[in-house]
């Protein structure tokens, strides 16, 4: 796995997930989201919950598949699940399909536009750090077609950064996130690189922003199933 170096020079373009993004990703997400390995336990488990014979799981800005691989590994081959990751990234599909051809899986993957693929009826839609990436006036209708997309019943489960609606406490969550970027071996000059380039790219919504996003879409709950400061994986129910 190569080492996220990206921000220690002076940025030229705003975030995009290219191939230099792509290249040393899957560092980039442990030491940038706080437990991430957990959170991504979490969606394994309660995706698996949702999951019958025969069903399918989405996963929408898949990047490296690494989800997708995680969730393979803990089911029945027998169960003839269908497990499909999107993403717009040329670079990062390369990279998931090295992944998947390396480990031998039965993953479907496509380069397309998660807010018109056509979806086929699914058991499970999963989506990580990439509804933050949608602008404001788009994401509500994507969140719809994931819930036109759901089986009844079907779950949707997406980790997002949030904001708080306390000015300075939303601050202090700031703060305690760079803190622990500091901790993981990001210098101040890269945070501060990283947040340049991030600037007008991810816009986040507060926790019930989110939640209220869901429900208004089409789905009868949405809680959150786990938070760290200004982090959180949620999961809404058809």
């Amino acid at each position: 796995m190569k080492t996220d170096t990206l921000f220690t020079k002076p940025i030229s373009k705003q975030f995009e997930f290219d191939a230099d993004v792509a290249a040393v990703f899957d560092d980039m997400l442990i030491r940038s989201v706080p437990f991430y390995k957990e959170s991504q336990s979490l969606t394994r488990r309660f995706a698996l919950n949702a999951l019958e014979k025969g069903g399918i799981v989405y996963d929408l800005g898949c990047s490296t598949a690494s989800l997708l691989l995680e969730i393979e590994r803990s089911i029945d081959e027998r169960s003839a699940i269908r497990l499909i990751g999107i993403d717009n990234s040329a670079a990062m599909i390369e990279h998931a399909r090295k992944k998947i051809e390396a480990y031998g899986s039965g993953i479907e993957l496509y380069e397309g536009d998660i807010l018109s693929f056509p979806y086929e009826k699914a058991q499970v839609i999963v989506s990580n750090y990439t509804l933050q990436f949608i602008r404001p006036m788009l994401r509500d209708t994507l969140v719809r077609t994931i819930s036109d997309a759901l089986d009844e019943g079907g779950v949707f489960i997406f980790s997002e950064k949030v904001v708080s609606e306390d000015p300075k406490l939303n601050k202090e969550l700031i703060d305690c996130y760079y803190d622990f970027k500091k901790v993981q071996g990001y210098s101040e000059y890269e945070i501060v690189q990283k947040r340049e380039a991030l600037e007008n790219v991810l816009i986040p919504y507060t926790m019930n922003e989110n939640i209220l996003m869901a429900k208004n879409s089409g789905f009868k709950t949405c809680e959150v199933l786990f938070r760290w400061a200004n982090f959180a994986t949620f999961i809404a129910i058809k």
